[in-house]
């Protein structure tokens, strides 16, 4: 058994704090498009609005409930198709880092209880095998989020789309895992050395943390990406 550090009670209970708000606002998201009909014309914003609220919490909600709904079909039936043009660019930043963003959290959820499960390590340190495997699950969800995106947006075939999806999300999640992993190893070597334990809600507040710092990281890839037309606007 690897040993951990004891993260001090007050960060302890923060992070009980951070993730109850987080479950709770992903619940509101997914209650409020499955129970109160604002169903999205893309099935796959039904999992990346929860998703990005396990990260961002409360102000995902936020998000979703200011920009998210717009785009939900009853807000198209009554207000009509809203212009893209005319969409604040920051948002359309945000919805598109949002894909590459909810394929990471889903892939570094399961390659760090993988690692824990399996004793995985490179070099001695478990926190190397964590970033093998959080990169490997996060590029092949991340690649599936926008294959699901750009497929029916373009109305194109299952190569094309599988294609035009790495085009779009590779550069996009490489930058957003670099600012993660920088965040990880912040906490895991610098802060809190030998580590966390992943079974704390310490280890994923600061994970929460990190995974911020990987979608401004991503901001610049993404807006690049949209310009080029190798990412949708969203």
């Amino acid at each position: 058994m690897e040993p951990h550090h004891q993260p001090p009670a007050w960060l302890e209970a923060l992070g009980w704090v951070s993730l109850a708000a987080a479950g709770a606002s992903a619940l509101a998201i997914t209650a409020d498009m499955a129970l109160r009909g604002y169903r999205q014309r893309m099935w796959i914003m039904h999992l990346v609005f929860p998703i990005t609220a396990l990260y961002w919490g409360p102000a995902a909600l936020w998000f979703y409930v200011r920009h998210g709904r717009r785009t939900s079909r009853p807000a198209i039936e009554r207000e009509g198709e809203p212009d893209p043009a005319k969409r604040p660019k920051w948002v359309t930043s945000a919805k598109a880092i949002s894909h590459c963003g909810a394929g990471c959290v889903l892939g570094d959820l399961g390659g760090e209880w993988l690692v824990r499960a399996t004793g995985m390590s490179i070099a001695g340190k478990p926190l190397y095998a964590d970033f093998l495997l959080d990169f490997t699950f996060a590029w092949l969800l991340g690649i599936g989020f926008q294959y699901f995106t750009i497929t029916p947006m373009r109305s194109i075939g299952p190569a094309q789309g599988l294609w035009a999806a790495v085009k779009a999300d590779t550069f996009s999640i490489v930058a957003f895992q670099v600012g993660l992993f920088a965040g990880m190893w912040v906490y895991q070597e610098a802060l809190f050395p030998p580590g966390l334990a992943k079974t704390t809600a310490s280890y994923w507040l600061l994970m929460q943390l990190a995974m911020v710092v990987g979608f401004f990281t991503a901001w610049p890839a993404n807006g690049w990406l949209v310009r080029v037309g190798w990412k949708e606007r969203m």
